[in-house]
């Protein structure tokens, strides 16, 4: 990253596309995504890594991104929920949720998509309690969790 007075300059990929940001160094990769790339379906929830709102793929790997600092992604590639669908076709993940009624609210839906698209990537045929594990730092207050499990389960069939 270059030091341009109070700011940095930041390259990184997001959804596949390069980018070059002029970046305050102490901006959130969430304020990064919402504020200056208007990609706003990564969602801002509490701000210390607890609630999972915020996920987004770093190189492939589930992050918070309320917690990431641009220091640290420079050369990345950062997918976000708009990255995910192919066009107009959803992701398997997506498709699932939606048939699965895995998703009321949504504010937690981008991030459970993402976590759950890393470990389905890694392993399609993940059982219920890798879902689980992989998605223990998601939270939901609307759903519970056994219409989410029974979505990426169906999604990792549909990906095998």
């Amino acid at each position: 990253m270059s030091d341009i007075g109070s700011r940095e300059i930041l390259k990184i990929s997001v959804n596949g596309q390069n980018k070059e940001l002029l970046v305050k160094p102490y901006a959130t990769l969430l304020e990064i995504l919402r504020e200056d790339l208007r990609l706003t379906g990564t969602k801002h929830g509490c701000e210390a890594g607890e609630c999972g709102a915020c996920v987004v793929l770093i190189d492939g790997t589930p992050q918070l991104s309320c917690l990431v600092l641009p220091g640290q992604i420079e050369g990345s590639e950062v997918t976000t929920i708009e990255g995910v669908s192919d066009g107009g076709k959803l992701h398997p993940v997506q498709q699932a949720f939606m048939d699965h009624g895995a998703l009321q609210c949504g504010y937690c839906t981008p991030g459970m998509v993402l976590s759950s698209k890393a470990l389905l990537d890694a392993n399609p045929r993940a059982s219920a309690e890798e879902i689980k594990e992989a998605l223990a730092g998601n939270l939901c207050r609307c759903t519970g969790y056994v219409s989410i499990i029974e979505a990426v389960e169906a999604a990792g069939r549909a990906m095998a």
